[in-house]
């Protein structure tokens, strides 16, 4: 290879570089009102859980959808009701974006919330939210521990009648099925409309 070309190469290859660097320059960098933790090792990024009817549902179900997952249970006098009725709120704000969204409900109190409470109670805020629940104690100890979920069974008056401490933040999924985000509670449905458009990019 003479001079010549040798030096043609080289300056073709630094103009691939660079043309490539100013792409980049020119992508924007996407920006969200929650918790960015795109990349981070600390948390779950799968699960394997039971919806219903009995199916197990892992995070490649929902593959091409932007997901919101949410830990709490339906005995919750609160905080649950409360997740659920902004993220129907959000839904709406979507319009036909809202589509390319699934929201998961995933008990920590399988004990009392069975396949047929979760079937009545989670699609009631809004058809096309799913409840989940871990197949036993080790499934619900694992999927906790994987998403970094705190909860604790606080005894009531009677064996039946306890209540269930528990985070009260979500996680969102962009649609390759990457977590990317923590969303805290009571951020309003317009906040998290934002982040969720900005995930569907």
């Amino acid at each position: 290879m003479n001079l010549s070309t040798l030096s043609s190469l080289l300056v073709r290859s630094l103009m691939l570089s660079i043309i490539g660097l100013a792409l980049l320059a020119c992508s924007p960098k996407q920006s969200f009102k929650n918790v960015d933790i795109t990349g981070g090792k600390a948390f779950g990024t799968d699960f394997s859980l039971l919806d219903p009817d009995g199916k197990v549902r892992t995070l490649a179900d929902f593959k091409g959808k932007a997901v919101v997952m949410f830990f709490g249970y339906t005995q919750c006098p609160d905080i649950c009701p409360t997740t659920l009725t902004e993220m129907q709120q959000v839904m709406t704000l979507l319009g036909p974006q809202a589509d390319k969204v699934q929201v998961l409900f995933v008990t920590v109190d399988p004990e009392r919330d069975s396949a047929n409470i979760l079937k009545q109670y989670v699609p009631a805020f809004d058809s096309r939210f799913l409840g989940l629940r871990p197949a036993d104690e080790a499934a619900l100890e694992k999927v906790t521990k994987d998403f970094k979920i705190y909860y604790k069974k606080v005894p009531g008056t009677s064996p039946g009648s306890y209540t269930m401490d528990h985070m009260a933040g979500s996680y969102a999924f962009d649609p390759e099925g990457h977590l990317r985000l923590y969303i805290k509670h009571a951020q309003g449905a317009d906040t998290l409309a934002q982040d969720l458009k900005e995930l569907l990019k």
